[in-house]
């Protein structure tokens, strides 16, 4: 394609044919300028002189004897001055107008790379739009792990808030449960204890009885009442005792109101000594080491 801007260079074909003949007379001028400038720059070998004789020459007289005073030095010889040609001016070449169909490929060719410059800019904006589109995919999906791994973590510990609530709970009702039980045990204990030490006290008082009864049976049969006894007196004496049923002390301490009776009472003690104790030790302390004994002739 020719562009409207090179039209006139193209409607003149003379203009075109006498701009090449003076580029093609410019060239010539120029070639001879070169010719002439070596040619002028080439020095020429300088002619060589012989001399023909037809005899030798006659031996030449003794040089002269020289000064032996020291003699000047003679002057050294000029250089000759070599003339330098100028340089040849130069010459303007005329640089030929580009055709159209050159132009037209230029063009062309510029558009190609303005093409290629512009799908190699896109190819650029689209690999960093790529490039942005990833950063913020792996930043949104970064995000979401973490909130992830945040829920996980917040319901992690919710239940193990739940577990160790749970677990509480039901170590608090073991331990309610275990304090009745053991409640429930120390009053059942409690009772039985009771109730054994009822048996007990039962089983010590009766034992007690029996021997008060053993006692005062020996101490009867060997009581000699005195003839004027009358009614039924009481009489009270503190016998000491040892563990094995010796009296070793009687005292009064609540007269019956007839000296013969208490003094009666109290040899049926001695006699009646070693007193019948009880095996059991409880027992054997309501007599040991003193026993209060009371005594009525007619129970």
């Amino acid at each position: 394609m020719i562009d409207a801007a090179d039209a006139p260079h193209l409607a003149r074909p003379g203009t075109s044919i006498a701009a090449g003949v003076l580029a093609l007379g410019v060239h010539a001028a120029f070639l001879l300028l070169l010719v002439v400038g070596v040619s002028w720059q080439t020095e020429h070998p300088a002619p060589v002189m012989v001399d023909l004789w037809e005899a030798l020459p006659a031996e030449p007289s003794p040089p002269p004897v020289a000064d032996p005073r020291p003699q000047p030095e003679p002057p050294p010889m000029p250089e000759p001055v070599r003339q330098v040609p100028p340089p040849p001016p130069p010459v303007a070449k005329e640089v030929p107008a580009p055709k159209a169909p050159d132009i037209a490929l230029e063009k062309k060719k510029a558009e190609q790379e303005k093409k290629k410059a512009e799908a190699a800019r896109l190819e650029k904006l689209k690999a960093m739009q790529a490039a942005e589109d990833k950063a913020l995919a792996d930043a949104a999906r970064i995000e979401a792990e973490a909130m992830k791994r945040a829920q996980e973590k917040q319901l992690a510990e919710k239940k193990k808030r739940e577990l160790l609530r749970q677990m509480e709970e039901d170590e608090l009702m073991q331990k309610m449960a275990a304090e009745d039980a053991a409640s429930e045990a120390r009053h059942v204990r409690q009772a039985e204890a009771r109730a054994l030490a009822g048996q007990r006290q039962a089983a010590v008082a009766k034992t007690i009885g029996q021997y008060r009864d053993m006692i005062s049976a020996a101490v009867r049969g060997n009581t000699r009442l005195p003839d004027d006894l009358k009614g039924n007196p009481e009489v009270r004496f503190w016998v000491r005792l040892l563990p094995t049923g010796e009296v070793t002390d009687i005292k009064l301490t609540k007269s019956s109101g007839n000296a013969a009776y208490d003094d009666a009472v109290e040899r049926a003690i001695r006699k009646s000594s070693p007193l019948p104790l009880p095996a059991d030790a409880e027992a054997k302390r309501a007599f040991v080491p003193e026993l209060s004994f009371v005594h009525r002739p007619k129970e």
